[in-house]
């Protein structure tokens, strides 16, 4: 059960949880945290309330909370939210959604 997060992203930014990367290779070596490729999935934790487009009207969001997403490599901005290490980033940085 996930435990709920005190924040609201603004706009079109969603707050991501990243998923979990094994921390042994398929040989059964320990791989530290440095040597660990970090992976380009997560869990949408929360939506901002939508894109302002130039006319200043507003788009929801494509995402929604729960939703398992892929995102680019390079995307979001990390933070520590409760203790717990978290993404923001803007809606546009995600590529797709991992169908259930």
């Amino acid at each position: 059960m996930a435990k709920s997060v005190k924040f609201k992203p603004l706009h079109d930014r969603v707050l991501v949880r990243r998923a979990t990367n094994d921390e042994k290779t398929a040989g059964g070596i320990i791989l530290p945290d440095t040597a660990q490729e970090k992976p380009m999935e997560g869990e949408v934790i929360a939506v901002g309330t939508g894109y302002i487009n130039d006319n200043g009207e507003k788009r929801p969001l494509d995402v929604k909370a729960g939703d398992k997403i892929v995102f680019s490599k390079w995307a979001g901005t990390e933070v520590k939210i409760d203790g717990e290490d978290l993404m923001v980033m803007k809606e546009s940085d995600i590529i797709g959604i991992i169908a259930a």
